[in-house]
């Protein structure tokens, strides 16, 4: 059923948890924020830009994915636990890493989740922080790289080939706040994709194989091939179902949804009309830990002295909102 609207991730308990940032607060990133101005010009859509070195790494992929899904009735069970493990700290890196810490500035932790982003192979942090807010400030625009105006397959997966007006306006966005952070600033200037890749690719390949004698025909297609396009598509559906499908407890006036059904896969990034109402809200939905491990992780994270300044929004802004 749909939400009440009353915050139940913290709502009346706010004043007894002093971890919380109580205040409803928006962070100093301007450009984050759906701007309602910008519209599309009249006229025929921008030129589509096809990023071939995309489209044929990503085509590749998949073949890999699909011979590994002939592969799994005689896969080892470690290897399967390994798998799990592997998506699980790469899809955190994209739900408690580059979308809230770095893009929305909602909590602060840092070098578990700056090796994650490595281990992702989603481009650096700076640069997926430009493309999400450019998603935020401009979406359902030409100028929102995963604009599900167009369909549901360019905003699940087509958005890696580029409308001419997402480089313009991206330009025009501020990363100061970034560039202010030494680690990201480092993280970019020394980030090499080739060891991103041996991240991503070589080393759960390499674990299986020679830790518990499992082939490598299956550490290659199972533990890395199906399970990185897994958790791309996981990624993904938060850009087009979310946005396509679901209901609007919030805001009906903006396209993201709150969908239910893309929330355990993205470990929690479902609720997505939530996420682009409040952006700045570490949690990034309004429901508990059951239904959110990345909250959990966060607040686990907290627990332990290794994130702080999380930021939750009050109780009155989501009944006003």
């Amino acid at each position: 059923a749909p939400p009440s609207r009353v915050l139940q991730n913290g709502g009346d308990k706010l004043e007894t948890m002093p971890l919380y940032l109580e205040e409803d607060i928006r962070p100093g990133i301007k450009d984050d924020i759906y701007d309602p101005t910008y519209n599309d010009k009249e006229g025929p859509s921008p030129k589509v830009n096809y990023v071939w070195r995309n489209v044929i790494l990503m085509s590749l992929l998949h073949l890999g994915a699909l011979f590994g899904i002939t592969l799994i009735p005689t896969c080892k069970f470690y290897s399967w636990l390994w798998g799990l493990f592997y998506y699980f700290v790469r899809a955190l890196d994209i739900t408690a890493g580059a979308h809230p810490l770095w893009n929305q500035s909602s909590y602060k932790a840092w070098l578990f989740l700056i090796i994650a982003n490595t281990m992702a192979f989603q481009n650096g942090i700076y640069e997926w922080a430009h493309d999400h807010r450019a998603h935020h400030k401009f979406s359902e625009t030409h100028a929102d790289p995963r604009n599900s105006r167009h369909g549901f397959v360019f905003s699940h997966v087509g958005w890696l080939c580029k409308h001419s007006a997402v480089k313009e306006k991206g330009g025009t966005l501020d990363l100061s706040d970034l560039e202010a952070k030494k680690l990201v600033m480092f993280r970019r200037r020394y980030y090499k994709p080739r060891f991103a890749a041996d991240m991503c690719f070589t080393l759960p390949t390499l674990v299986p194989w020679c830790f518990w004698g499992e082939t490598f025909q299956h550490s290659l297609f199972i533990a890395t091939f199906l399970r990185y396009a897994v958790v791309l598509h996981a990624t993904w559906l938060v850009n087009s179902a979310a946005h396509l499908f679901g209901y609007h407890p919030y805001d009906k006036n903006i396209s993201p949804w709150e969908n239910v059904l893309v929330s355990p896969g993205a470990v929690g990034e479902g609720f997505h009309e939530y996420h682009h109402s409040f952006p700045y809200d570490y949690s990034a939905s309004e429901y508990c830990w059951h239904i959110s491990f990345t909250t959990f992780f966060i607040d686990c994270m907290a627990s332990l002295g290794l994130a702080y300044d999380r930021k939750k929004v009050s109780k009155a802004s989501t009944l006003s909102g």
